[in-house]
């Protein structure tokens, strides 16, 4: 620790900072590409239709495919098609009676069987056979849970790191007595300063989305990091809990009594419309459908609401009468919705939502060069005693092979999407191992050669597979540039641009890195200096006994 305020801030902000950087940047990248998950998860199922009906007509033409589907289910949930998902996409329930156990030497289906999924074409009312992916929904789940490690761990270990990432924000702005000074200050082509200048400004640009996308980020979870308060009040009942706290309807456990025919679904969605002041319906679960004591819940969309929780309404799916609303808010719940709603601005429209993508690309550039700063700062020191010690390699390699390496694992998660066999088992799965096994190459081939070359030829490799997404999606599939920018198709259009932009600017990089020369240490430029004058004394003494 060091002596003075600030200069203690400084050690706690580098060693806070470095310690999680490089998880930090997968947390963020993965993160900032969550912003346009279902963007993203459409492009990865181009055999997705681009179908515009009502909501009214596709609520329809989901319960007829249901009736034939599963008649004898529990229950149905629908999520009705938006402007970002064109499709339906529903689950059901089956009894417990239906459920038959597994044949020996047969892997058990997900769920067991009790549930069942599909994906329908709101046009036409018939299941999609789109290929089998996670889509957005990868990146979304591996910035809180990380995959492969267990759940309860990974979202402990993801709390502890952005606990480290406040911690770094509130020092650096302590540290940075000018800090809104540095955010107007960049000296190109300086070495060491010309790093620290460029990770302030991209701390500065965004520092209140920095703050508050940390912050929103640990209240999502605090009730896995701080459960002793539900615990006290509910000991045996965690589910009220959350039921109570975040006005929810509670979930229908009566069994199912007699037959009789429901209202149409229109009326109902009309009546929910009507209660909700013309808000739009976002999906529905029917209870018991058929029976006589059928209940369905209405649930209102995602919208212009800054609280990620929505209201419901339940009715009388047979009679249409009003049985209950889910309870207002209180004042915590509502603090709470709103934050949860500010981390994952479902909210936004288009040109929000890029603001925030944007904010988190800076964000993910802020935390590459703070970790890239503390081995430039270290670089020199090494370079006096003719050795690299082992921690400032080990930064290297690690620098390397997240900074340069991620941006490969991405790319090869879409190749994977587009050059895997469409029907190829647990083909989702292996999309995945695509992204990690592309990611793992790049950490090895880091580790054992981390020069500056290896961060060029990381980035180059890294421009080259954005760049070619475009092509492998027109070679595998009619749904490429070529046929979305004629249709206006701009969520699959702006896909495949955004791939080549990425493409371009990691070129840029290592063009840059290619030809970077370290900034001689003031050493070295007084040694070079005095040779350069010696040399020039040499010269002109000869050129004096030349003209005598």
């Amino acid at each position: 620790m060091k002596n003075g305020f600030r200069q203690s801030m400084a050690w706690l902000h580098t060693w806070t900072g470095l310690l999680v950087g490089w998880l930090l940047l997968l947390i963020f990248m993965a993160g900032t590409a969550s912003y346009y998950r279902e963007e993203i998860s459409r492009w990865m199922r181009p055999e997705l239709p681009r179908s515009s009906v009502s909501s009214e007509v596709a609520a329809e033409r989901a319960l007829t495919f249901l009736q034939h589907k599963a008649p004898q289910a529990e229950s149905w949930n629908v999520t009705l098609p938006d402007p970002r998902n064109p499709a339906m996409r529903m689950f059901w329930r089956n009894p417990e009676s239906m459920v038959k156990p597994p044949v020996e030497g047969e892997k058990r289906r997900r769920g067991g069987g009790r549930f069942g999924d599909a994906t329908v074409d709101p046009g036409t009312g018939e299941e999609v056979a789109a290929r089998e992916t996670r889509g957005g929904d990868f990146f979304y789940r591996l910035h809180f849970d990380l995959h492969y490690i267990p759940v309860y761990w990974a979202r402990y270990l993801v709390g502890f790191c952005a606990m480290f990432m406040l911690v770094a924000i509130i020092t650096g702005v302590i540290t940075h007595k000018k800090i809104f000074k540095d955010f107007f200050t960049f000296r190109k082509d300086k070495g060491l300063r010309s790093w620290l200048d460029f990770h302030n400004v991209s701390a500065v640009m965004a520092l209140p989305y920095h703050a508050m996308i940390t912050y929103t980020g640990i209240v999502t979870l605090m009730f896995m990091y701080l459960p002793w308060g539900v615990n006290v009040a509910y000991p045996k009942d965690e589910d009220a809990f959350f039921s109570e706290a975040f006005a929810r309807l509670a979930d229908i456990d009566t069994p199912s009594e007699g037959r009789a025919a429901a209202l149409p679904i229109q009326q109902l969605l009309d009546a929910a419309r009507a209660e909700w002041k013309g808000a739009q319906v976002g999906g529905f679960t029917l209870y018991h459908p058929g029976a006589a004591n059928a209940v369905i819940d209405v649930y209102q969309r995602d919208g212009k609401r800054l609280s990620v929780d929505t209201p419901s309404l339940r009715y009388d799916a047979v009679s249409g009468a009003l049985i209950e609303a889910s309870p207002l808010s209180g004042g915590a719940t509502q603090t709470r919705g709103v934050m949860y709603g500010l981390h994952l601005a479902r909210f936004a429209d288009w040109g929000l939502r890029a603001l925030f993508f944007v904010s988190g690309l800076i964000g993910c550039l802020m935390v590459a060069s703070g970790v890239v700063l503390w081995a430039v700062k270290e670089r020199p020191k090494h370079a006096k005693s003719g050795k690299i010690g082992f921690g400032l390699r080990l930064v290297d390699a690690l620098n390397i092979g997240a900074v340069a390496g991620l941006p490969i694992a991405f790319a090869a998660y879409f190749w994977g999407n587009r050059l895997l066999p469409v029907q190829m088992a647990e083909r989702a799965d292996a999309e995945v191992n695509v992204f990690f096994y592309a990611w793992a190459a790049a950490l090895l081939a880091a580790f054992i050669w981390p020069k500056r070359l290896m961060w060029a030829w990381q980035l180059y490799l890294g421009a080259a597979m954005f760049m070619l997404i475009p092509v492998i999606n027109a070679l595998t599939t009619h749904a490429h540039l070529g046929v979305t920018l004629r249709t206006g198709d701009w969520v699959l259009a702006g896909f495949d641009l955004m791939m080549l932009a990425f493409g371009a600017v990691l070129a840029y990089c290592a063009l840059r890195m290619q030809r970077w020369q370290p900034a001689l240490s003031a050493a070295e430029k007084k040694k070079r200096q005095a040779a350069a004058a010696a040399a020039a004394r040499a010269q002109e003494s000869a050129n004096v006994e030349a003209n005598a």
